[in-house]
């Protein structure tokens, strides 16, 4: 081991440590963050004043950029030629910078994103408002540093003599810190300035007044002042910004629409694309075409939509589904005394405001020296002039310059700056004309140092000099206000018909719980009938609704729990299919919960405001349709549908339920009916709904008959007039039907009267232990039975014979020793009707 080698022990986390910070700091200082003066980054500093270094001014003709990118690289940026390219091309595109600082010519890139060509065929040069950035930098304005190999100097900071930062804006991500400043309008921002040094404790709203908002350079809607407001506060903020739309009229009905400014840094070609998608995936009706026909005349898409579309309805799925609409984040971080700060307006317009008094500063103490040294070579030049033939001998009568200027000092008392000036005096300054415009100069000379130094001296005049400058250049290149700002958060509202093609379809769902949507051409395809729809073995259809795409289901569980799921949602298949497990599409869905209802409703209907509810109609009491809870415990409860509208995809509480209780049967009423109860014990009662008063989407309900002990409700459906049966069904499989007319009215929670008679006896075959389940029957239908076992088994209604209530009924369908009946239903006679059990 060498003498000079010396090893030491040291933690990695240390290590990594203090070399991760050392990068951390560079990159934040030197690479992506700006300055809060000039409102650049390092590398977009070194491209302007190399190319006002070299020369490449807009007064000149222009330069090739891989000669700018040379000089950049090989004197200030020590990195890869495509970094300080990029940032060359970025200061060159009008669609990024709300004033160019770099005056490109050939391809530059455009708004589709396409690159800029090779830096070896474009060329460029400083544009006129690049200089005011670099305007008196030669005059001490700024400090300079040693470039990174010690060869040249460079500016820390460029004089700025406008606020880039919050003109132009900036975006940068860095280690640990990131910053997204937006462009502004140039007089506004100067105009805010001005204001601040008129007033400096003026607050961030009376800025607002002034600033109202960002101003980004390809135009556009921005919405959301409270977004504004708070970022101009804290530096942080959220704002929409929305393209500029219009809808235009085609001849034959038509219309398309046209936007003619898209939201800042939106590639253009991939919104066009976004919503060509949309077309094509057929997930948004009535759009013909999408064309881009910018040019020349600028920025022009349009969105040709069908015959008869919903251009409106259209052009919010767009503003809601693509970058039509977008939002933009304000993170307004800058390096301050060489550290990073997140800012507000006030404290960046404050900071700038403090750089520009040095800088004035800084320049008026050097043209107060220039002034000071000038005015002192006239003041000698003058004195030399009075004793000019004296002035002349000694020169004469001197063996050298350096001589004669000893001479000068000594006999007149000239000093070696006067007597070198003197001595460098052209002979045609001698005239009579020169002497007087010598004097004058002096005289002007002596003025301007006097107004120097009072700038010096006075605050106040030094703010003059700062508001005229700025005043100059907001005169000089403001431009009016590009982007419209709109106070209030426009919401989309998206109709479900411009998104969903309006089609009337078949959804089932098994008792197993499988669900499916149905065209209604797969369904006569495959024969039209219920018998050959697509079920797992053992398995069979529960629900067949008619609806159509447009419409939700509302489905209840029996543990008072309700979705709403749109029918567009559920997936499609072929009749034959199985289709998908409902809790596929049910968030949530317990296992040891089940469905016990699924309602069919219109959108309208639960759009409708509670006011419309609540004003009644035919139905009575009801200010629209009403569902019914019935409990197993007989408890019963009246909602208004319109209750149950809602926006969530996951559970939500439908009715309140007691311990050991569960909704049995939930169903829609649209008119005035009675409700006839069944409990397992054989007796039932019949009583007008109105009976039971509207209540809210969590209450419990009221008591509907008044149970025995061990008794509970079997089933509940709804009855009206004295047309049709009462059919009733045991455990044991025997059935029968008892006219209507033999259930009268009675008042709600009572007793009731009985509805079968159960068996008893040894030497009897009993008839059941409970009832399972209970119908209204008026016309031939068809009901499955499931036995514990799992047989399932069905008869008809018509087989079922007509006995008086307290008939013992008959066996409708055989059960094996030690089974029952755990469950039955009607069977759906077509897919077109809702099955009500």
């Amino acid at each position: 081991m060498s003498l000079l080698e010396n090893f030491l022990p040291a933690f990695l986390e240390e290590v990594v440590g203090d070399r991760f910070g050392r990068y951390s700091k560079y990159i934040i200082q030197d690479r992506a963050i700006p300055d809060v003066r000039d409102g650049l980054k390092p590398v977009q500093r070194r491209i302007l004043y190399a190319m006002y270094d070299s020369g490449n001014t807009p007064d000149k003709g222009y330069r090739k950029s891989a000669k700018t990118v040379g000089d950049v690289m090989g004197n200030y940026h020590p990195h890869g030629d495509s970094s300080i390219y990029e940032g060359m091309v970025r200061m060159a595109q009008p669609w990024k910078m709300a004033h160019m600082l770099v005056d490109g010519h050939g391809n530059w890139g455009s708004m589709d994103d396409d690159p800029a060509a090779a830096m070896r065929y474009t060329e460029a040069r400083l544009s006129w408002i690049a200089m005011e950035l670099l305007r008196d930098i030669e005059k001490r304005t700024v400090l300079f540093k040693d470039n990174f190999d010690n060869t040249t100097k460079e500016p820390v900071v460029l004089p700025a003599r406008y606020p880039n930062l919050l003109v132009n804006g900036v975006s940068g991500i860095s280690s640990g810190f990131a910053t997204e400043i937006p462009t502004h309008n140039l007089r506004e921002v100067i105009d805010a300035c001005i204001a601040i040094m008129n007033k400096p404790d003026i607050t961030v709203a009376e800025l607002m007044t002034i600033v109202r908002g960002p101003d980004f350079p390809t135009g556009g809607l921005i919405m959301g002042e409270d977004g504004i407001r708070e970022a101009y506060e804290t530096g942080k903020g959220r704002i929409y910004l929305r393209s500029k739309t219009a809808i235009e009229d085609l001849r034959g009905g038509k219309q398309q629409i046209v936007v003619t400014e898209i939201p800042y840094q939106v590639v253009k070609s991939k919104l066009v694309n976004a919503i060509d998608n949309l077309r094509m995936e057929k997930k948004v009706e009535g759009i013909a075409e999408v064309r881009d026909e910018s040019g020349r005349n600028g920025l022009r898409i349009v969105v040709e939509l069908k015959k008869d579309a919903d251009a409106e309805g259209i052009l919010a799925f767009l503003l809601k589904k693509t970058d039509l609409q977008t939002t933009y984040n304000f993170n307004m971080v800058a390096i301050v005394n060489k550290a990073p700060q997140q800012l507000g307006i006030k404290a960046m317009l404050d900071a700038y405001i403090e750089h520009q008094k040095e800088v004035v500063t800084h320049r008026t103490q050097y043209d107060l020296e220039k002034a000071e040294d000038r005015a002192h070579v006239l003041e000698g030049l003058v004195k030399a002039l009075n004793i000019l033939d004296q002035v002349i001998e000694t020169i004469k009568a001197s063996k050298n310059r350096q001589d004669a200027q000893n001479n000068l000092v000594a006999q007149y008392g000239f000093s070696e700056r006067q007597a070198d000036a003197i001595l460098t005096l052209q002979l045609y300054r001698l005239t009579n004309l020169e002497i007087t415009q010598l004097e004058k100069e002096h005289g002007d000379m002596l003025k301007k140092i006097a107004q120097l130094r009072a700038i010096l001296e006075s605050p106040r005049k030094l703010l003059g000099v700062i508001k005229d400058e700025l005043t100059e250049i907001r005169d000089k290149f403001g431009i009016d206000r590009r982007s419209l700002i709109k106070g209030e958060v426009e919401e989309i509202k998206v109709n479900l018909e411009v998104t969903v093609p309006a089609e009337d379809v078949i959804v089932t769902l098994s008792r197993e719980g499988y669900a499916k949507r149905t065209s209604l051409l797969s369904f006569t395809r495959s024969g039209g009938e219920m018998d050959s729809a697509g079920v797992k073995e053992g398995d069979v259809i529960r629900y067949s609704l008619g609806v159509s795409t447009l419409d939700p289901l509302l489905i209840f569980t029996q543990k008072g729990q309700y979705y709403l799921l749109p029918v567009h949602q559920i997936p499609e298949f072929k009749w034959k299919d199985t289709g998908t497990a409902i809790v596929n599409l049910l968030p949530g869905l317990a296992k040891d919960d089940r469905i016990v209802g699924v309602i069919t409703a219109k959108t309208a209907e639960l759009t409708q405001t509670a006011s419309t509810a609540a004003e009644g109609d035919s139905t009575g009491d009801q200010g629209g349709p009403v569902l019914v809870f019935v409990t197993r415990r007989g408890q019963v409860k009246r909602t208004s549908l319109i209750e149950y509208a809602t926006t969530r995809n996951m559970a939500i509480a439908a009715c309140k339920v007691a311990d050991g209780d569960e909704i049995i049967r939930v169903f829609r009423s649209d008119e005035p009916a009675d409700l006839l109860l069944v409990t397992e014990q054989g007796m039932s009662i019949r009583f007008s709904e109105s009976d039971v008063s509207l209540q809210g989407k969590v209450a419990g309900g009221v008591r509907g008959i008044l149970l025995k002990e061990n008794d509970a409700l079997a089933d509940a459906f709804q009855v009206t007039g004295d047309e049709g049966e009462v059919l009733v069904i045991s455990d044991h499989g025997y059935a029968k039907r008892s006219l209507l007319l033999d259930y009268p009215i009675q008042g709600r929670g009572g007793k009731g009267i009985q509805t079968f008679e159960f068996k008893e006896g040894k030497r009897v075959k009993p008839n059941g232990t409970k009832l399972i389940a209970g119908f209204l029957v008026k016309e031939a239908a068809m009901l499955l039975t499931l036995s514990a076992s799992g047989t399932l088994s069905e008869f008809s209604s018509e087989g079922t014979p007509i006995d008086d209530r307290r008939g013992q009924g008959k066996q409708m369908t055989a059960i094996e020793r030690g089974d029952a009946l755990v469950d039955t239903f009607r069977k759906p006679l077509s897919a077109l009707k809702t099955a009500n059990d």
